[in-house]
């Protein structure tokens, strides 16, 4: 019931210092990141959350989920057509570039053998721009920005699935079944579009109409529905969010719409949930041993690869070379990358714990750096932060400035 308090607390805190965070360096995921910190065994020693549990897995499991399902209703059909060169790039050649950019010093850095060096690699990998949410999430930023990073990180997510797990199975000497691994991914995106397209023509007869107050909780049954079938049939639950999301925004955008604004306080909450658990996981003890190659590894991944990588999938494009600065800094490590090394720690790998220590630092590093400096970048592309944001104070108390 600590865990539940502390989320309470912090939650409140955010959110009465959001408005400030919406100008400022400040970031709420960061604090909930603090938070869990100061909380666990590394801090106070409130909570102990032991980080091969199923609880945490679980948790940033569902998170994922949460925040791709949310996504995918951002990028339908129209969207995906319209910027599906650049987000073809990212996906096609940015991403293997990191994978392989980043399993070479962990390799020589960090003293990982090859196979585990490439499995650190696919796992840090995805993307997740839900923390430069001053970004994605504002919409007079250039559209097409928004789109291929919003693009990029709903698919690279269930794309680096297969990856990790063939790494993960050699590096347990266990067999590999490619044919098993193409079919989660086929089974995911296929539950994931018939689900949402079937409701959603069912939703065009005039006998089913919904009530407007409880229109935002289709959308939300489609993603209960989604997420319980694909961990009965062990379809990649992540291809299946996010295609559902997308599907539903193509056939019915209006639904859509009206979930927007619930699902994303719904993402935010998991999200949010996630990282006070995942900073609680992250203590003084677990991260003393790592070398200097180690933190040399965290720094290059973000600083030196993920921009290198974007670059370069980036050149002879349209994109002006401002917003392709902007794309190739905003790589944020998240939620894949978390259920992704507790599957590795739950392997029984033998560098297991060595892999999630290198990784848990990478991701606590880039939302440190990704989440405080959303808001400059906004600047920087001539985008203010909103100046209309609510005081708390009735109406009849504001003074006219």
């Amino acid at each position: 019931m600590a865990l539940v308090l502390a989320f309470g607390v912090v939650l409140l805190i955010s959110v009465s210092l959001s408005g400030l965070a919406a100008r400022t360096v400040l970031s709420t995921a960061l604090l909930f990141l603090l938070a869990g910190a100061l909380i666990g065994q590394g801090g106070f020693g409130w909570v102990d959350i032991p980080s091969n549990g199923a609880f945490v897995t679980g948790l940033a499991d569902l998170a994922l989920f949460t925040v791709l399902f949310t996504d995918g209703q951002r990028a339908g059909l129209p969207a995906l057509r319209e910027g599906w060169r650049l987000s073809g790039r990212a996906l096609g050649l940015a991403m293997p570039l990191t994978m392989i950019g980043i399993a070479i010093p962990a390799h020589f850095l960090a003293g990982l053998d090859w196979t585990t060096a490439l499995l650190v690699g696919a796992i840090l990998s995805p993307t997740d721009p839900v923390f430069a949410s001053a970004i994605v999430g504002r919409a007079d930023v250039p559209l097409r920005l928004r789109r291929l990073l919003n693009v990029e990180s709903g698919l690279n997510d269930g794309l680096a699935l297969p990856f990790v797990l063939i790494f993960l199975a050699t590096a347990t000497n266990s067999d590999t079944d490619f044919a098993t691994i193409g079919i989660e991914l086929v089974a995911g995106l296929a539950l994931g579009i018939a689900v949402a397209a079937v409701v959603a023509l069912a939703w065009r007869l005039k006998a089913l109409t919904a009530e407007p107050r409880l229109q935002a909780l289709g959308p939300l049954a489609i993603g209960v529905i989604v997420y319980a079938g694909c961990h009965l049939t062990h379809a990649n639950p992540y291809l299946a969010a996010f295609a559902a999301g997308s599907a539903l925004a193509t056939l019915d955008r209006v639904t859509a719409e009206h979930f927007e604004h619930f699902g994303d306080l719904l993402s935010e909450t998991t999200k949010f949930a996630a990282l006070l658990v995942f900073g609680a996981l992250i203590t003084p003890e677990r991260i003393s041993h790592l070398t200097l190659g180690d933190w040399a590894v965290a720094v290059i991944a973000i600083l030196l690869v993920r921009p290198a990588a974007m670059m370069l999938s980036l050149l002879r494009t349209p994109l002006p070379a401002r917003e392709r600065s902007v794309a190739a800094w905003f790589g944020p490590k998240g939620f894949a990358s978390v259920v992704y090394v507790l599957l590795a720690l739950q392997a029984g790998i033998p560098a297991g714990e060595h892999v999630f220590d290198l990784v848990a630092v990478t991701i606590a590093l880039s939302i440190v750096l990704h989440s405080s400096t959303d808001v400059p970048v906004a600047k920087a592309l001539a985008v203010e932060p909103p100046d209309n944001l609510p005081t708390g104070l009735p109406e009849t108390t504001r003074r006219e400035p």
